[in-house]
This record gives structure tokens, sequence and C-alpha cells, in this order.
């Protein structure tokens, strides 16, 4: 009994038990245990730093080849803009309109909340930056068409990455059996690169206990409070865009009663919140919408699984309050262009951000190369992100099913009655 009880033990228990550790360890370190080589050279900057900076590179490994097959995958399969039809389309622009509001609303409360105030990252980080040379507007968005993808790719532009990407997936999936070879490469490689993600994730709980230990042997207790206005922030924001947000669209847009809705949807929300992968509750969602709101399964099993890889408003969220907490730890000020910057990547970013547990860390790396904050601020808040994950999850999936009722009001595909009934 004893050994299945310690198989339970899940990763995210582990990262959170190395959060814990090195927390305390940290502490233990910077107040009890007095300077030396021993404890400076050999533990803080040699054991702490080689295997807490080895985790961050892999990674930053994972971060292209991951997005770069993800998008490419996830745009063959609606990129056929003539199957789709109204729907897609609709569906699309949705999609990408509630993540770009996701994440100024994650912007808005984190400037309002200063999660990183009082965290002074500069004094155990060096912190290199370089100012960037003034570019304007027009540059800005040519510059996210690649002159040379390869240079793109090498270089880890994330914005031409991204576009070259779904450029190849729309052609693929209007190619069709032509390009059945390719497609299956791209499909199979984004098997492996999910693969190599759980890999380099199963590896987190060492990577969070020395990097915790490292920055709490530096700062002692002063990153308590700033985590907790971290996790204030993203858990506010959270409930603005499910219910106001969210809420307020689906009242504009059909006229329909959000209590009542949420009233229906709430079981799908909670197993949602347990199994912190929106990829599972997609059955449950089709069912629900179809049986307890009124939506034709022929909208619900388009945009639903659509929306469990695309829409990814909750991870958007994370990432818009993770740039500021991460801003104000680093002393790295972000002007406008940033911040637009931050909502332009985010949104795109979470196209490519597979439905299972804790992925949108590893593209929050790209949101800060984007904008060059260094990657220490991720491994700060890894620790408290599955309590996070599973409320971004219940999101994700309330915004997708708010998208497909809309879109089956809009295309008479939706049965007023069975809404309205108290089943």
């Amino acid at each position: 009994m004893a050994d299945k009880k310690k198989k339970k033990l899940g990763l995210t228990s582990k990262i959170f038990i190395a959060l814990i550790a090195g927390a305390i360890l940290g502490v233990v370190l910077h107040y009890w245990v007095p300077a030396s080589y021993v404890r400076d050279t050999v533990f803080i900057n040699g054991i702490f730093y080689v295997i807490g900076n080895g985790f961050l590179r892999l990674m930053q490994m994972l971060v292209v080849p991951l997005v770069f097959t993800s998008l490419v995958c996830g745009s063959a399969s609606i990129g056929d803009t003539k199957t789709l039809g109204k729907v897609g389309v609709k569906t699309l622009c949705f999609y990408m309109l509630t993540t770009a509001l996701a994440v100024v609303v994650a912007l808005s409360v984190a400037q309002v909340i200063d999660p990183g105030m009082g965290l002074n990252m500069e004094e155990i980080t060096r912190v290199e930056t370089q100012t960037a040379e003034s570019t304007s507007f027009a540059d800005t968005l040519l510059n996210i068409i690649p002159k040379n993808p390869v240079q793109g790719l090498a270089e880890g532009n994330m914005l031409q990455i991204i576009l070259f990407a779904m450029i190849i997936g729309i052609i693929l999936a209007k190619l069709g059996e032509k390009t059945s070879v390719v497609s299956n490469f791209f499909s199979q490689f984004n098997e492996i690169m999910m693969e190599m993600t759980m890999m380099v994730m199963s590896l987190a709980p060492y990577g969070v206990f020395c990097l915790i230990a490292k920055t709490f042997s530096g700062i002692g207790f002063d990153a308590f409070i700033p985590l907790m206005k971290y996790m204030l922030g993203v858990i506010l924001a959270l409930v603005v865009q499910c219910f106001l947000v969210y809420m307020g669209l689906l009242k504009v847009c059909t006229g329909l009663n959000p209590i009542r809705f949420i009233k229906k949807f709430f079981p799908v929300m909670t197993f949602a919140f347990s199994t912190a992968t929106s990829n599972a509750t997609i059955p449950l969602s089709i069912d629900t919408l179809d049986e307890k709101i009124g939506v034709s399964r022929k909208i619900s099993s388009f945009t639903i699984p659509l929306g469990a890889t695309i829409n990814m408003d909750g991870t958007a969220i994370m990432q818009g309050v993770a740039v500021v907490f991460a801003s104000q730890a680093f002393g790295i000020p972000l002007g406008i262009q940033d911040y637009i910057m931050v909502i332009a990547t985010a949104t795109l970013a979470s196209i490519g951000t597979a439905g299972v547990p804790s992925v949108g860390l590893i593209t929050l790396s790209m949101v800060f190369n984007a904008v060059g904050l260094p990657l220490e601020g991720i491994t700060m808040i890894m620790g408290i992100d599955r309590i996070l994950d599973m409320a971004r999850t219940a999101v994700n999936v309330t915004g997708d099913a708010v998208c497909t009722t809309i879109v089956a009001v809009q295309d008479k595909e939706f049965d007023k009655e069975v809404f309205m009934s108290e089943s």
C-alpha cells in the first residue's frame, strides 16, 4: 500500500514540495549560515546555479520547435477556410479577440496591484539589458514577416515563427492528400516535442529547488508578499475575464441570461478545474452544451476542440501578469511598444499552447524573450502555477463554451427551450 501511495505523488506535488523546500533552504542560508566558500561558491553559485540554469536552458531548447510544430499542426487542421465557412471565421475571430482582451485585462490588473514591487531581483541576479533602437510601428508590423524563415527560427523571433508556421499549416490543409507525407511528418514531430516537453518538465522539481534556493538565499523573506500579489493578480484577472468579459459578450451577442448559463455549465468548469486540461474536458463540454444549453453538436463538435487548441485566454492572462511581475522584480521598465508586443505575442502564442497542464510556462519564456525579460522570473512562479493552472483551465473552457453558444445562436443552431428548461 505504501508503494502505491508513493506512486501517486504527481509532478505538480513534487514541484510544489521543491518550491517550499528550496525556499526554506534559501532562507536558512540567508539568515543563519555565515558567508563562506562552501556556502557561496560551492552551493549558491555552484550546484544551485548550474542545475537551475541547466533546467532553464532545457526549457529554452523546447520553445522554438514546440511552438512551430504545434502551430503548423493546429493551423493545418483549421486552415481550410472554404470548408470552415462562416462558422470557422467567426470562431477564429472570437477566440483571437477574447485572448487579446484577456492580455489587456491581465496587464491592467497587474499595473494596479504591482505584483513585483518590493522584490529586488537585481540584488542576486545580474541582468544584462540592451536598449533597443527606436522602431516605428510600421516597421514593427513589417518585422513580423521574415526575410529568411530559417534565420527567424535560429534567432527565436517568435512573431516571425508564428506567421511562417501558420502559412505552412494553411497550405498543408489546402493541398490535403498531396502533402500527406509532410503533414504526417509535422504531426509526428509534434508528438516528439510533446514527449520531450514532458521529459523536461519531469526535471522541474530539481530545477525549481535549485533556482528558488539560490533566489531566497539572496533575498530572504522579501519574495513572499510579491508572490502572493502575483497569485492575487492572476486570480482577479481570471474572474474579470470569466464573469465580466465572457458573460458580457454572451448577453450582448445572444440576449441569454448569463447566470442561467453559469449554473448549467458549472459542472464542466469544476471538472476543468480539477483536471487542469482543456483536452480532457472536450466530451463533457459538447454533451453539456447539447443537453443543457441547447447548442447543436454540428457547431460544438467543431468549435470546442478548436478552442481547446487555440483559445487559451487563461494562459494569456497568466503571461500578462507574469510580465509585469518580472519587469518590476528585475527593475526593467516596459514602454507602450513593449506592452503592445506582449499583447500580440501572448495572443499568438496561445494558439501554440497545448491543452495539457502547465505547458503555458514553456511558451511564457517566448513572451519574456519578446520584451527582453530574464527567464529567472518564470522559476519564481513555477511552484505555485498548478493552482493557477487549474483556475485558468476553467476559464479557458468557459470561453470556448460562450463562443460556441454565440456562434450557434447566430447560425440558428440553438434550441432556446433546452436552455430555458430546469434540467
